[in-house]
């Protein structure tokens, strides 16, 4: 039902090995784990981090999607320190930047040019900034 109806979900509580087998599953949603943030809620403690993990097999490479890192960090500021306003600037970002059309290799289709790593978390902090002022 995760994939047939995803709207019909608003939370999902599972113990950890279950959740990793759920968010793997669900990664085909928006097609690819790089953009999907995560946030475990706690009594007082949060932990906040991407789905895909750290993905060793391609660091240093410069090819990895920032964008669920950028959007854990949005979940911490709304969730962990009431930062709602702070988060939706940098969810609104990481949309203007898709909409403008960057994609990391992970998304990007067939004959589109892939920005690395560094270009697309530079170009949604210029999104943020821009979106400060």
């Amino acid at each position: 039902q995760i994939i047939k109806n995803p709207a019909g979900f608003d939370v999902l509580c599972t113990e950890n090995m279950f959740g990793d087998i759920l968010s793997d599953a669900a990664s085909v949603l928006p097609g690819s784990l790089g953009l999907m943030p995560s946030a475990s809620l706690g009594t007082g403690v949060h932990m906040y981090e991407p789905s895909g993990g750290s993905a060793p097999d391609i660091a240093g490479k410069g090819v990895a999607n920032p964008i669920a890192q950028v959007l854990s960090a949005a979940l911490m500021l709304r969730y962990s320190f009431d930062m709602d306003k702070e988060a939706q600037l940098v969810e609104k970002a990481v949309s203007a930047v898709l909409d403008a059309g960057l994609r990391t290799g992970d998304i990007a289709l067939p004959g589109e040019k892939a920005v690395s790593t560094k270009a697309m978390g530079d170009a949604i902090v210029a999104k943020v900034l821009e979106g400060a002022k």
